[in-house]
């Protein structure tokens, strides 16, 4: 009766509503509605929107999917044509036109392959905008795995994890109704959202029969990952949409493996990952994050590119007439080693490692000492140990004496050993009687651990020498690429010497910025004559060429 009466009250707005009458599959529009006096429109006449979605009398998304793609380009366009600088173009992407597209390619049935070809066109304006060749491939742009991470969203990943979402909604709606109404994601026939989720529940499923894995050094069970049999209905949904992603990225970088030149990083086995910020891609200037960019991915304009690229006739490198790639003019020219343009990049990234380790032993020489605790054990119990927090070696004494090869000859301590070999970094405690021996190599990010064994070897004599001679002695090669990827051994000697936390990201981002700039700086002056102070030694000051772009990348 309730009902009924709120029937009966119910007042119709003829204005708002829609008709449309089909005979045979086909609009007709011949008939007219009306309530009373006032007449209902069409369907064909005043289309109607709801939820973002536009109903017209072809009963079709073609024409919405036409504007969408029309739409997209006059967004790029005006972003185009604003005069911002091109990290704030690509920030306005990310953040204003990505969300607000995603939403028309989920109300409505679009294809994978237009997503696609809407992504390309995406890429080609980020391309230009950050400064890129049309031929960088467009996972260096959206990889999340890849050695340099950009913070930059591809719109087929969103597009993928957004359906397959809408699909998990629908399938385990709370309401048995929308559960069992067999509702379809349309994606077209290259991609399916239900097959897409159902591999990755079974790979869920088969993780949970293998259990937890032990990733890199950390040991077994170091991180904990929930299981998707015990995870509740929210989780479960994350879960599978960080599988989409993760298969993704699988898709990507098998593309990358293929591909010998662009694909090189894949190879890099004892370098760390660089996952470039928002605020990090704020403070870079543009030729900086180009050069960064180009030199990973191996696009920079190098004899044997332009000569590949049919832009010149030769690939001569114009130091030693030999064939000029990139590895060979930044870090395999014979005539730039003899000139000493390597070993001032050395000097750079020694000069960075070394104010790191002074600042280390500065705050390791105040701190107040660690008082020692006593264990208190009840009667018939075995003590048990409890591993400390330790500090690092640097903890250990208050009389750190530290010597760089800079400046001057560094001479190795001879009241320790009378030697010839000069370590790059010498470490001592007198009252301890520790010496550490820190040996820094800037080396092709390809030959990482080869430089570390080298180094590991050179020094090996001395250490156990000085073993030998009553003193705790160690070394530790320590590797940072030329093109700015910190080798494993970085963030490891750094936290064994008890540089951690806060001041280890920090100390790390300020070496591997060292490497890049002075590498930068060699790529500009590759053909130039040398010094052995070249103008612009100290990369924090500002060099005209540095800053200008038409003498950059």
């Amino acid at each position: 009766l309730e009902r009924l009466i709120s029937w009966a009250r119910m007042s119709f707005k003829p204005a708002k509503s829609r008709f449309l009458v089909l005979k045979k599959g086909k609009v007709v529009d011949r008939f007219r509605f009306a309530i009373g006096e006032t007449a209902i429109p069409s369907v064909t006449d005043k289309p109607v929107k709801s939820l973002g979605k536009v109903f017209n009398s072809s009963l079709r998304d073609s024409g919405a999917l036409q504007q969408t793609k029309a739409d997209l380009t006059a967004w790029l366009a005006a972003i185009d044509k604003s005069g911002l600088p091109g990290k704030f173009k690509t920030w306005i992407y990310q953040h204003g036109v990505l969300p607000r597209l995603l939403w028309p390619l989920l109300v409505y049935e679009v294809p994978i392959t237009m997503v696609e070809t809407l992504e390309r066109t995406i890429s080609q304006f980020l391309r230009r905008w950050m400064g890129l060749p049309r031929s960088l491939s467009s996972i260096a742009l959206y990889g999340h795995s890849t050695m340099l991470q950009l913070p930059i969203s591809g719109l087929s990943e969103e597009f993928m994890v957004t359906r397959s979402r809408e699909l998990m909604m629908y399938r385990d709606s709370a309401d048995k109704k929308v559960a069992t109404a067999g509702i379809q994601v349309k994606t077209g026939r290259k991609w399916k959202a239900h097959e897409a989720i159902d591999r990755a529940e079974a790979r869920l499923q088969h993780n949970i029969l293998v259990g937890n894995t032990a990733v890199g050094r950390a040991g077994l069970g170091s991180f904990s990952k929930p299981r998707y049999d015990k995870a509740g209905r929210m989780e479960r949904r994350q879960m599978v949409q960080d599988e989409i992603r993760v298969e993704v990225e699988e898709n990507r970088r098998i593309k990358m493996v293929a591909m010998y030149q662009q694909g090189a990083w894949t190879r890099w086995e004892h370098a760390e990952k660089r996952k470039i910020t928002w605020p990090e891609l704020w403070r870079l200037e543009p030729q900086h994050l180009k050069f960064l960019i180009l030199s990973v991915y191996d696009v920079l304009p190098s004899p044997t590119n332009l000569q590949r690229w049919g832009m010149a006739d030769t690939a001569a490198c114009q130091l030693c007439e030999r064939r000029a790639t990139l590895e060979h003019i930044l870090s395999c020219c014979p005539k730039a080693l003899g000139e000493g343009r390597y070993r001032w990049r050395h000097d750079q990234v020694l000069r960075a490692l070394a104010d790191t380790l002074s600042i280390a032993i500065s705050n390791c020489r105040y701190q107040p000492p660690r008082k020692k605790l006593i264990t208190f054990v009840r009667a018939g119990e075995q003590a048990q140990h409890q591993p400390g927090s330790s500090g690092g070696l640097l903890t250990t004494a208050r009389d750190w004496e530290l010597q760089v090869d800079l400046g001057k000859q560094l001479k190795f301590p001879e009241h320790i050993l009378a030697t010839a070999l000069r370590p790059d970094v010498v470490l001592t405690s007198e009252s301890t009687k520790q010496v550490v021996l820190v040996e820094l190599t800037v080396p092709w990010e390809d030959r990482v651990e080869e430089a570390n064994e080298r180094k590991r070897a050179k020094y090996s004599e001395l250490v156990a020498e000085c073993r030998s001679k009553g003193w705790k002695a160690r070394c530790e090669p320590v590797e940072v690429g030329c093109r700015g990827f910190a080798g494993q051994s970085l963030p490891r000697t750094l936290k064994l010497l008890g540089v951690k936390g806060q001041l280890c990201r920090k100390a790390i981002r300020n070496i591997i910025e060292a490497a890049e700039k002075a590498s930068r700086w060699l790529w500009i002056r590759r053909g130039d004559p040398w010094s052995s102070r070249p103008l612009g030694h100290k990369l924090g000051a500002d060099h005209p060429r540095l800053g200008r772009p038409s003498e950059g990348v």
